[in-house]
């Protein structure tokens, strides 16, 4: 199963949509399921399965609300850069990429902590969700 991390861009105005990214595939919709819909489309049989986890984007001890504060700040200037086509100094991107870093761990880490409700699933939703890998 393929990882598909979903963004959203120009949200609250006409122009709103969804980016879809996997590794260097990329796809957007409308809404979010239509930006995952025409991801898997891109993706062979064997990766298209869909999981989908709904964070709901709060201040959290595994990403507090300062982090998502300059996360929001940095991707608004990353986003600046990249349709002036000016550059984009190179602290800044080690610094979005720390802040990328610690989101996907602290994603991780709410993984871990909601797995045990996730094995209390009837048999038949377990059953449809063979193949999914939680970290360890």
């Amino acid at each position: 199963m393929t990882t598909i991390a979903v963004v959203s861009e120009n949200v609250g105005t006409e122009n709103a949509v969804y980016r879809a990214v996997a590794g260097r595939k990329h796809s957007q919709g409308k809404t979010v399921g239509e930006a995952i819909d025409a991801m898997n489309a891109q993706l062979p049989p064997e990766e298209a399965g869909t999981l989908v986890i709904v964070q709901n984007l709060l201040p959290d001890r595994f990403f507090s609300a300062a982090q998502q504060r300059r996360l929001t700040e940095l991707m608004e200037q990353w986003r600046t850069a990249r349709d002036t086509a000016a550059l984009f100094p190179t602290e800044l991107q080690t610094e979005l990429n720390g802040l990328v870093e610690a989101e996907l761990h602290a994603a991780t880490q709410r993984l871990r902590q909601s797995r045990p409700r996730l094995s209390r699933l009837g048999s038949s939703r377990r059953q449809s969700m063979q193949g999914v890998l939680l970290p360890q």
